[in-house]
């Protein structure tokens, strides 16, 4: 742990006080230093006010006005002089030269008789200005006004002696003062208590007495009451050892004399323990051959009991499995539905948040251009042409709405569709052209991301009595699994839906030009929990579902061919239900 010198945080702490304290009284002192200059500076503008007021108001009443450029050439060559204004009774510049803003002539102006004080802050710019007056046969009259300005770089060049003279005061006081209090710090404090660390240091425990503090200062302070304290301290350790070596010796001759009874009293138990031996040990004996028959019979008794026990447990567990395991199986073919359909609706809502974004932005539009020209007929200033302009940007902002709008409710229609028939077992009749398209439709999001196309060719007169929902999961489960497993670093992939109808037999043919599939792993393809993504989070039951739905549900058959890098191919066979 780092060490903190006392005395160096007592007198950063001191000094750091004095050196605020310098520091706010020199601020000060050059504050009130500026305030006293500004004020001199004042009264000598006024002096000249006063001097050169007369020969100005004639030279304007005369309307000479080269002789009142001259009078202000020479009131600008004065050095505290920065900017002189002349104007006349109606405001109209006569002379102006130096410095001067905008806002300081037009408060002048607005100034009509008197004088007036002038400030800038942000100019850093001060002085006043006076009115110029005429009199003439007893009446006064004001032919103008004239502006006279100083600025802080004036007050600044007339103080900055004092102000190095203050400023190299307060850093000589300053240095000093540190001097000072270093060296009384490390005379009173410092070196003292470096003295007595390094004497308690060397403290012997063998030897305490030589361990006592000898202080080379004589002054009575708390450093001599703390050596007084450390030396006391040792005096009592001394007196404490005497006192343990006393009870050291008297606790090792109690110790000796109950070493000589405890013999004694050993040699007496022992004599009378010794009769009782030999029948303890018989007794012993035959105890010990009683308690290991007891114990045989019990662990044979026992033995047979969880035997028993652990059939029974286990014929119980063995089918509670079973159910479980169904259950399971159930939930899961369950879930996964569930997770196809809430990944679909994520993305639809994703895809819908575009157009609605476009008509949002398009009303916000509109209605600024409704606001606008409602204030222009408000103000009768509506010309035809603003009114044409106005027209065109409506329509234009309503077609584009009602594109978007309708766009986003085919979006949520199909959508709608499809979701509520893959959460039914209800029989329904469809169009199974159109039906397939809005299938698609619904998938447009997860196909939007790629550059995969499907082709369908399906007749538009084949209209079943079937299960709808089961028809949209497997033809989902068939697209999505195209695009995740057989067009895997594929850029662009095709697949193929090809739709016929014989009599009640509807045959649905489905390929892709995918990865496809080896021949030895064909078989396992509809076999639940199969996947070539397990590590990527794959289930493996969208084929097992899609074998389920059709020979379960449908009451149908499929089959799949696929040669390995050619794609995969399914055969589906199902009956139209329009007469069961």
């Amino acid at each position: 742990m780092k060490t903190v010198s006392i005395s160096r945080k007592l007198l950063t702490r001191v000094l750091s006080v004095y050196f605020i304290l310098t520091f706010i009284v020199t601020c000060g002192q050059i504050v009130a230093e500026y305030f006293n200059t500004k004020s001199h500076i004042t009264n000598e503008l006024l002096t000249l006010e006063k001097t050169f007021t007369g020969s100005l108001t004639r030279a304007v009443w005369e309307l000479n006005t080269q002789q009142a450029i001259d009078i202000a050439d020479g009131l600008i060559a004065i050095p505290m002089i920065q900017g002189i204004s002349v104007t006349d009774e109606n405001g109209q510049i006569i002379a102006q030269l130096g410095r001067s803003t905008k806002k300081l002539s037009s408060q002048n102006n607005k100034s009509l008789s008197g004088h007036q004080l002038i400030s800038s802050l942000k100019d850093g710019l001060f002085g006043h200005s006076f009115p110029l007056i005429f009199e003439f046969s007893g009446r006064t009259t004001r032919v103008g006004t004239v502006e006279l300005l100083s600025s802080n770089g004036v007050i600044f060049d007339r103080i900055e002696i004092g102000i190095y003279f203050l400023i190299g005061n307060a850093i000589i006081k300053t240095a000093f003062l540190v001097f000072l209090f270093s060296l009384a710090f490390q005379r009173l404090l410092t070196t003292p208590l470096q003295e007595l660390t390094e004497q308690i240091k060397r403290f012997d425990i063998d030897d305490p007495e030589l361990s006592k503090l000898n202080s080379m200062s004589y002054e009575q302070n708390e450093l001599s009451i703390l050596e007084d304290a450390y030396n006391n301290l040792i005096d009592e350790l001394l007196l404490y050892k005497e006192q343990l070596t006393k009870a050291q010796t008297e606790v090792i001759n109690s110790n000796n004399q109950l070493d000589e009874q405890n013999l004694l009293l050993e040699q007496e138990v022992a004599r009378k323990t010794s009769s009782l031996s030999s029948s303890m040990l018989e007794l012993q004996r035959q105890k010990q051959e009683l308690l290991q028959q007891k114990e045989k019979l019990q662990a044979e008794n026992n033995q047979r009991r969880n035997t028993e026990s652990i059939l029974i447990q286990t014929n119980k567990d063995l089918k509670s499995s079973v159910l479980d395991l169904k259950k399971a199986q159930e939930l899961l073919l369950n879930t996964e539905k569930m997770a196809s359909l809430g990944s679909l609706s994520a993305e639809i809502s994703h895809e819908i948040n575009t157009p609605i974004g476009i008509s949002i932005t398009s009303t916000t539009y509109l209605a600024d251009l409704l606001q606008k020209i409602t204030f222009e007929v408000e103000e009768d200033k509506l010309s035809k042409r603003r009114f044409l302009e106005f027209s065109k940007n409506a329509n234009h902002s309503v077609e584009l709405l009602l594109n978007n709008l309708n766009r986003a409710s085919d979006l949520i229609a199909s959508f709608k569709q499809v979701a509520v028939d893959q959460t039914s077992n209800k029989l329904r009749k469809i169009t199974l052209s159109k039906y397939l398209d809005e299938i698609i439709q619904s998938l447009g999001p997860k196909l939007k991301k790629t550059k995969h196309n499907i082709k369908v060719d399906c007749p538009d007169d084949i209209i079943i009595y079937t299960h709808a929902g089961a028809i949209a999961q497997i033809i989902t489960n068939l697209i999505i699994n195209s695009i995740l497993h057989g067009f895997e670093n594929i850029e662009q992939g095709s697949i193929n839906i090809t739709v016929t109808k014989k009599a009640k037999l509807v045959h649905l043919h489905y390929s892709d030009n995918g990865h496809g599939i080896a021949k030895e792993k064909l078989p396992l393809l509809f076999e639940p929990f199969y996947t070539t993504k397990a590590s990527a989070g794959g289930t493996g039951l969208g084929t097992h579902i899609i074998y389920n739905l059709i020979t379960d549900t449908l009451n149908g058959s499929v089959e799949a061919t696929s040669d390995e890098g050619k794609g995969l191919s399914y055969d589906i066979k199902f009956l139209d239900m329009a007469d069961e």
